[in-house]
């Protein structure tokens, strides 16, 4: 299963690109409860271990390392998988005494940190929302960054662990289930105005619970969080704002745009290009009729060039979906489904006039949201004074994950680029760097 794109709304759940299904031996939630956490380890290095959508557990190292933990014969060793690949990658957890939080990772003791979680109820904007404060221990004065969801629809109270991660380099994080997620009230909708003010309250919420500890605050916000979190700074200021895999270009452009990098990928020249835009351009005529209109079109364009090899390799994000799914089920479920998304939302108006510092965060290999024209655009907002930063790891894809391909020529997410989690953590407690960005 691939990662959800910033538009990719069909799916349940953000996973990594062909992430594996979780075993059926599934330990008890109370002991998954147990072993959730920050670990400092005896060598001076820090451990993420929380739940994981595809596994029991997964540990997650500073540097962007990360497998898969599955527990042996109900015991107290878990054995480690590579990443998503379901490859044993040699590491090994026990737990030597999960009450008091103690560990040995490779030989290696830990102690879980005493990091301080404050949960709560909050009001949105006309519903009542779920949320979590982790804070580091002690009563040092701490910046605070509030997490803006994606599209997915799990909780991100539950799953976050950039709640951990950070909050274990000395930040203050803010996380909350988007509405109609989790234990958040109200419809699921992908309006961004609406998210965008939700996410305010979120951080007036935020603000409230840190008290005196609360130093400057910002929201990171990943794919969709990308277009949600520039307009709720733009609505009311704050110190920062964080993008990853996020765009300046519209829902629909983003779907042409992994269309054209689709046959870029594949080898494919201009003429290709130009077939392949026929194909994107009649799927947002579908989606701008609401799914009342235009599948003959579509259906016209898959008889006219549904053998040319080229074909084979149209995903985009929309046009992926309508491409594979009978007439019959689009129209009955797609309307609900993308609810909400303003198909034609451009973000440029909010940008060029934002003066909030902002760093975005892109992987060059992304096929969902590539990033080619949103970095083209910053790069004139950084010309016209804007204070905006970029920086690409060239080898990730969606969601910031390494991938290796596997024997069908698809994508297995294996990790983080080693510096993604640092580069966050640097700029929620620094700010931008003298040189103004990259």
């Amino acid at each position: 299963m691939r990662k959800l794109s910033c538009v990719t709304i069909f799916l349940l759940a953000t996973l990594p690109a062909a992430a594996v299904a979780g075993g059926t031996n599934m330990p008890e939630p109370k002991i998954l409860a147990c072993h959730t956490g920050s670990y400092r380890m005896a060598d001076g290095s820090t451990l993420d271990i929380g739940p994981s959508g595809s596994s029991a557990l997964r540990w997650r190292s500073p540097d962007g390392r990360t497998g898969a933990l599955e527990q042996q014969g109900g015991g107290d060793v878990w054995i480690s998988t590579l990443g998503w690949t379901n490859r044993p990658d040699g590491h090994r957890l026990t737990v030597t005494d999960c009450e008091r939080g103690r560990i040995r990772f490779d030989g290696v003791a830990g102690q879980r940190q005493p990091l301080v979680q404050i949960d709560t109820r909050f009001e949105g904007s006309g519903v009542t929302l779920n949320g979590r404060l982790t804070m580091p221990p002690g009563e040092a004065r701490v910046p605070i960054v509030v997490l803006i969801h994606g599209a997915e629809r799990s909780s991100a109270v539950d799953t976050y662990s950039l709640q951990r991660e950070l909050a274990s380099e000395g930040i203050g994080v803010f996380a909350y289930d988007k509405r109609g997620t989790g234990r958040s009230e109200g419809r699921y909708t992908q309006n961004y105005l609406t998210l965008a003010t939700d996410a305010i309250h979120a951080m007036h919420e935020a603000r409230r619970l840190a008290g005196k500890r609360g130093g400057r605050i910002g929201y990171q916000g990943g794919s969709q969080g990308g277009w949600v979190a520039p307009l709720a700074a733009r609505i009311e200021p704050v110190d920062f704002v964080i993008v990853g895999f996020g765009l300046a270009i519209s829902p629909i452009e983003e779907d042409r745009e992994a269309v054209a990098f689709d046959m870029t990928r594949a080898g494919f020249g201009p003429d290709v290009q130009a077939k392949a835009g026929e194909v994107a351009a009649a799927t947002a005529a579908i989606i701008e009729s609401n799914f009342t209109e235009g599948f003959d079109e579509l259906d016209a364009l898959k008889v006219k060039y549904g053998k040319e090899p080229w074909f084979p390799f149209v995903r985009g994000n929309f046009t992926s979906y309508l491409l594979s799914t009978p007439e019959a089920v689009a129209r009955r479920d797609f309307p609900a489904l993308l609810e909400g998304v303003p198909a034609h939302y451009d973000p440029m108006p909010v940008l060029s006039n934002l003066d909030v510092p902002q760093l975005w965060i892109f992987g060059g290999q992304d096929r969902d949201a590539p990033p080619f024209e949103t970095l083209r655009r910053l790069e004139g907002l950084k010309r016209a004074g804007r204070p905006v930063t970029t920086a690409v790891f060239p080898q990730a894809d969606h969601g910031m994950y390494l991938f290796e391909l596997d024997a069908k020529g698809e994508r297995v997410s294996t990790r983080q680029p080693d510096g993604y989690l640092r580069m966050m953590v640097d700029y929620i407690k620094h700010g931008p760097g003298d040189d103004g960005g990259t």
